[in-house]
């Protein structure tokens, strides 16, 4: 059962001459807007195995040299697979890490111990409790010390730092924010270990990295000019949700606003990266600006879509000059004129355009992106939370319903955690006044349970787990809505599915990894359904990553479906949409549903029928925008996109990328 599918989702052949130069000169070549040595690997996996090689080598010479190896260590989802593979050298190879000395990057402040919630204790549970290090050899930034101390205690953390003769390695991830160790944008080149404020977007990260639902404002960190001080510097990052603040740390200007950039700076930093997290990098996105292109379909469009916004031309205007001064001469070559592409691009993004997602009856589908048979057809459209199908693809969901499609919508998990307290006293006292009302007062249990929850949230703090009966209220508070954006969609009750999946049901931002009871729920709902259409989040920059997982159960359940050569996925197209946190590159779209100014209003209504998302959302993340507001931008840019080069011009466009089972 492979349960890691959406991970291996590639948008984009990638060229390995690209990011594997055969020698110094082509490294060069392909490097020229990169200021920091960055290393690109085909797959994490490759990259870890690379750097765990290199460290283990490092501490096998500090060994035979008779020396310390000290090692400034971060945590984090970039590093926690770094850290199970030093794990299993030790445990299968027999790496000894005796003369390892640990220095931890940060911890948070202030704790009321150094137990859970602690960077420190993710750092012993991942890494430091698997290996045979020293205790003596293993040193934290204590969290608990009175704020009076913290200065004297950072400058004595420096001091022991250099006692050991200064750090050998460090080994830390990047932030959103394009923050090292907690060095928040701001951070001076020259500041120590110091105390410091956590901004609200490195808060959250953070606490979802930890799995726990806050965390204290503050953190003692390991400052820029220590880190810098270190003799080698690695940098983790793994991918897309990474690849924007990658691109701007190693190639854009050294800048206090992002701390990342200092590390241009540093005569021995290796940035390590896999090819989602590299592909915003010049090399990768706009080859054709460093080097000879290897030119696919996909490439040209994303080379022409560049140059019309570069010129600030439509498609069809550009001219041979345009290309000759733009470094894409290569097209000119290949194609003998800049019309010959103009108009093959022109026609490939014109055939992405359909009013007919699920295909137009009776009509000559050759250059449709669906086909017109089977007609009608079952649709399952697959919502990770119970908002996410209408704020993706509303428009599309109601013209599937409209041209007379089965449409089936599964929500995937309750969504309860996202619902805010005072939703549920709201809903607790209309159950309670109701009950007065009409029961005569005399419905003892409703009675009970309401003072029962009213005492529990008059005395929740921040941090405190929900009870389950406050969890099952608010699961039942984001069904209800999702019920009435549904029927607001003309969808039939009988065919709106609440799975449930067991992965999310913890009662805390961190969820269970993903199951085989979660895959089985919904493989028994595609073998009852037989879709010929599926629609999935690719939407996985979600920062809590429950896109993902959902996006794995649905991939899980095809991938067995495929192996047991089911009849009824040979004649099923998937499609991944987006909206919530991102949108597609035009180069990658192969389905846009365009709509008018009426239905872009109508689906903004079925987004609103999720009242308990709006204002009061606990996980709207760093985007102050709502939902909605999100959604209409996105569409609105993607149609104002395909007016732009040329296209015709409509209110907004909801768009698709196909997934081909592996």
């Amino acid at each position: 059962m492979r349960t890691n599918l959406s991970s291996q989702i590639s948008l984009n052949r990638v060229s390995p001459k690209y990011y594997k130069p055969e020698n110094a000169v082509e490294r060069s070549v392909l490097t020229r807007c990169e200021k920091v040595p960055t290393d690109i690997y085909e797959t994490m996996e490759e990259g870890i195995q690379h750097i765990a090689n290199e460290i283990a080598a490092k501490i096998q010479e500090r060994q035979r040299e008779g020396k310390f190896c000290v090692i400034g260590a971060g945590t984090g989802a970039s590093l926690r697979p770094l850290y199970a593979e030093l794990v299993r050298k030790h445990k299968d190879e027999g790496l000894s890490f005796r003369n390892v000395v640990i220095f931890n990057l940060y911890e948070y402040y202030p704790l009321a111990s150094e137990g859970a919630g602690s960077s420190f204790s993710q750092l012993n549970e991942l890494f430091l409790g698997q290996i045979d290090i020293d205790k003596q050899n293993v040193f934290t930034i204590d969290g608990t010390i009175p704020q009076e101390a913290v200065i004297e205690y950072c400058r004595l953390y420096e001091q022991r730092i250099q006692t050991f003769g200064g750090i050998d390695l460090v080994l830390m991830g990047i932030g959103r924010e394009g923050n090292i160790a907690m060095n928040e944008p701001g951070s001076s080149l020259n500041s120590p270990t110091r105390l410091i404020l956590i901004d609200a977007t490195s808060r959250a990260e953070a606490a979802h990295n930890l799995g726990v639902d806050n965390l204290p404002p503050c953190s003692i960190t390991m400052g820029v000019a220590t880190i810098m001080a270190a003799r080698k510097i690695y940098l983790l990052a793994w991918g897309d949700d990474k690849a924007d603040i990658i691109q701007k740390a190693v190639e854009d200007k050294v800048s206090d606003t992002l701390p990342a950039s200092y590390l241009q700076m540093h005569n021995n930093t290796n940035v390590c990266i896999d090819l989602a997290a590299a592909s915003h990098l010049t090399r990768i996105q706009r080859p054709w600006l460093v080097t000879n292109c290897e030119w696919n379909d996909k490439l040209i469009r994303s080379a022409i879509v560049w140059l019309c916004l570069r010129v600030k031309k439509p498609i069809l205007k550009l001219t041979n000059k345009d290309y000759n001064e733009n470094g894409l001469s290569e097209l000119l070559a290949l194609y003998g004129s800049a019309y010959n592409v103009n108009i093959k691009i022109f026609n490939d993004l014109q055939h992405t355009i359909t009013g007919w997602p699920g295909g137009k009856p009776n009509a000559d589908d050759t250059y449709r992106p669906e086909r017109a048979k089977p007609f009608p057809k079952r649709v399952v459209v697959f919502s990770p939370h119970p908002d996410d199908d209408v704020i993706s693809m509303g428009g599309t969901l109601r013209r599937l319903v409209q041209q007379g499609h089965e449409v089936h919508v599964a929500y995937e998990t309750s969504g309860n955690i996202a619902v805010g307290d005072e939703e549920v006293a709201r809903f607790m006292h209309f159950i309670n006044g109701f009950n007065q009302l009409f029961d005569g007062n005399s419905n003892e249990t409703i009675k009970n349970k309401y003072a029962e929850i009213k005492k529990f949230l008059s005395t929740k703090k921040e941090g405190d787990m929900d009870s389950r009966d406050i969890l099952t209220i608010k699961g039942l508070i984001r069904r209800g809505e999702a019920r009435t954006a549904s029927t607001y969609n003309q969808i039939p009750l009988s065919r709106v599915h609440f799975l449930d999946l067991p992965f999310y049901e913890t009662g805390k931002i961190e969820k269970n990894p993903i199951s085989e009871a979660d895959i089985e729920i919904v493989l028994q709902l595609l073998r009852e359904v037989k879709p010929h259409q599926i629609y999935v989040a690719g939407d996985l920059a979600d920062p809590h990553g429950t896109h993902r997982v959902c996006t794995d159960a649905v991939l899980a359940a095809i991938d067995i479906e495929k192996e047991a050569s089911a009849e009824w996925l040979k004649d099923c197209r998937i499609w991944m949409y987006r909206g919530a946190w991102a949108e597609w590159e035009i180069e990658n779209i192969e389905m846009a549903v365009p709509f008018s100014p009426e239905e872009l209003r109508a689906k903004r209504n079925s987004i609103l029928k999720h009242q308990s998302q709006m204002e009061s959302a606990p996980f709207l993340g760093n985007d102050e925008r709502l939902f909605w507001q999100r959604s209409e931008d996105r569409n609105r840019g993607t149609a104002a996109l395909y007016d732009q080069l040329g296209l015709a011009c409509y209110e907004a466009m909801e768009a698709f990328v196909e997934y081909i089972p592996l």
